[in-house]
């Protein structure tokens, strides 16, 4: 489905992205799997590489800085010769309310889940454009489309996430660049193992399937949105949350 194109995936080294990056592999991609944490990225890699025929390799990057994640992004065209799908996964949380927010936990959460997009899509935007065809695929959330308390700063990153996506959709279509976003519901990772079991009891009574989802059905969705299937989809926002928000 996806033979011989090349991907990043952002915050590839567990939850999500990990699930991403190796169904992408699967598919027939060539992966840079982005992260800072070495030790867990470079197992992604062996994993790909153990189950799959393609090439992948670890980049150790923030991607809230510029300057880091255009030297990463060089080095992934320098390996690959062009980056076809980007998905830009990367998340973090700082819950609180917001008048024990402090200024710091608003801005790294804004910074990591926010600029990133930012950061990552303007970085392979040469190459995408040179090829004239680019999947950009940015990974939101269903608290960014509802909102949820003591969560502020996380809603505002994910919501402008969606807003990102959009606005980037507008300018690219014409260049056979397309971008749409997954807004993901309560899946099992390592972001909701933290919560007790009797706020999952409440969480599960919203959610009118009954179960938390995967991150293996999320990576199903990037897969489909990064491939031909979706040649005709662009500035999308699509819930993937068991029918939490409908």
């Amino acid at each position: 489905m996806l033979e011989g194109k090349k991907a990043i995936v952002t915050g590839a080294t567990a939850g999500i992205g990990k699930a991403i990056a190796l169904t992408l592999a699967e598919a027939g991609a060539d992966v840079a799997v982005f992260g800072t944490n070495s030790e867990r990225g470079q197992k992604v890699v062996d994993e790909i590489k153990s189950k799959t025929s393609r090439e992948a390799f670890f980049v150790s990057a923030d991607v809230s800085s510029t300057q880091e994640v255009q030297e990463s992004v060089n080095q992934v065209v320098e390996k690959f010769g062009s980056v076809d799908i980007l998905v830009n996964n990367a998340g973090i949380v700082k819950d609180g309310l917001l008048m024990r927010m402090s200024e710091a936990d608003w801005d790294r959460v804004i910074d990591v889940n926010l600029k990133s997009v930012f950061n990552m899509s303007k970085a392979v935007l040469r190459t995408m454009m040179k090829a004239r065809s680019g999947r950009i695929i940015n990974i939101s959330s269903v608290i960014g489309l509802t909102g949820n308390a003591g969560q502020v700063n996380y809603a505002a990153s994910k919501s402008g996430i969606i807003g990102v996506t959009k606005s980037l959709a507008k300018e690219l279509a014409s260049r056979n660049i397309f971008v749409n976003c997954v807004a993901p519901g309560f899946v099992d990772t390592g972001m909701t193992d933290t919560l007790g079991d009797n706020l999952k009891e409440e969480i599960l009574k919203a959610i009118p399937m009954k179960r938390i989802g995967t991150p293996e059905e999320i990576a199903q969705v990037a897969l489909f949105l990064a491939g031909n299937g979706a040649n005709y989809i662009t500035g999308q926002v699509l819930p993937v949350d068991g029918g939490m928000t409908m």
